[in-house]
């Protein structure tokens, strides 16, 4: 059955010249429709050099406004319309003018998790593969760091700038303990522990390495060890297994979900492509400052 399904969408990507773009945690099933698989910052790349007439896009609903900024005359189609990143929903245009008045002299760098609104009030974005890189490229000693809070903290340890914070967090990488990762660390002493930037201070304290989804993919094909333990969203597990079948994965603590990743299915793909179903768009003001932003980024 689900085979079929597979094969229809194909047929419906074919046929309708569409790119479907699949983030790490989603569902391992999404995985066997998906043109390309990655992290935020390499999904923006691809849906900015993309030359498909549509773009479904398997994640969160930021996600999507960022293809559609990116391209605005393609059509980006979310294929469930209530799958919303809660952290980037913590940011408002509105908070963030208020902090670029307070602080005046300030650079505001807006992670890639805001919405078009928050994007179009930052000099530039980032995401967490990339956030140190941008902070340190700014000529602003003052940083604006918007929504997570784990993020910027994490970035200041690796800046001489003053970074200011907004209160913003993750629910899944707020769940990572420092008690649950030693307690995985006992029963797992030989693994490597590789956690997500946007993980509480005193669970990257622990940690070997600190990576993007991306760069844990890369970690692990570098690493000499056979066995890691992963402080991330436990559908990245799923994509590591795939990657490195040889490889041993543990989550700490296990079960960390994000929802709004999981609410997407084959079957809502299917209808996306089919019934061209739900489009989204940012009006052409907050587009056009959001895209500034963005293209910075990608310069970098």
């Amino acid at each position: 059955m689900m085979c079929g399904l597979i094969d229809e969408i194909n047929c419906l990507r074919r046929g309708k010249n569409a790119i479907i773009l699949v983030h790490n945690y989603q569902r391992p099933e999404i995985y066997e429709v998906a043109d390309f698989i990655g992290d935020s910052l390499e999904l923006s790349r691809k849906s900015a050099e993309t030359d498909a007439d549509i773009i479904v896009f398997c994640g969160v609903d930021f996600m999507a406004e960022t293809a559609f900024i990116l391209n605005p005359h393609k059509t980006v189609l979310l294929p469930i319309l209530d799958a919303r990143c809660p952290m980037a929903g913590m940011a408002d245009a509105k908070g963030v003018r208020e902090l670029k008045n307070q602080y005046p002299s300030a650079a505001v760098v807006s992670y890639v998790n805001t919405s078009a609104e928050v994007k179009a009030e930052s000099d530039v974005c980032c995401t967490s593969a990339n956030a140190i890189k941008v902070v340190n490229s700014l000529k602003q000693n003052d940083i604006i760091f918007v929504p997570d809070e784990n993020l910027a903290l994490y970035v200041a340890r690796h800046s001489k700038k003053r970074i200011i914070t907004w209160k913003g967090w993750c629910y899944v990488h707020t769940k990572f303990s420092a008690d649950e990762l030693k307690k995985a660390r006992q029963l797992h002493p030989g693994a490597e522990v590789i956690v997500h930037p946007e993980c509480r201070p005193e669970v990257i304290d622990l940690a070997d390495y600190v990576c993007s989804t991306s760069q844990m993919v890369k970690r692990v094909g570098e690493s000499s060890s056979k066995e890691f333990i992963i402080g991330t969203e436990v559908g990245m597990i799923e994509r590591l297994k795939i990657e490195y079948p040889d490889r041993t994965f543990y989550a700490a603590p296990p079960g960390a979900t994000c929802i709004q990743m999981k609410k997407i299915t084959l079957d809502s793909v299917f209808e996306a492509l089919e019934k061209e179903r739900y489009v989204v768009r940012v009006p052409e003001d907050i587009r056009v400052k959001a895209r500034a932003a963005l293209d910075r980024m990608l310069e970098l």
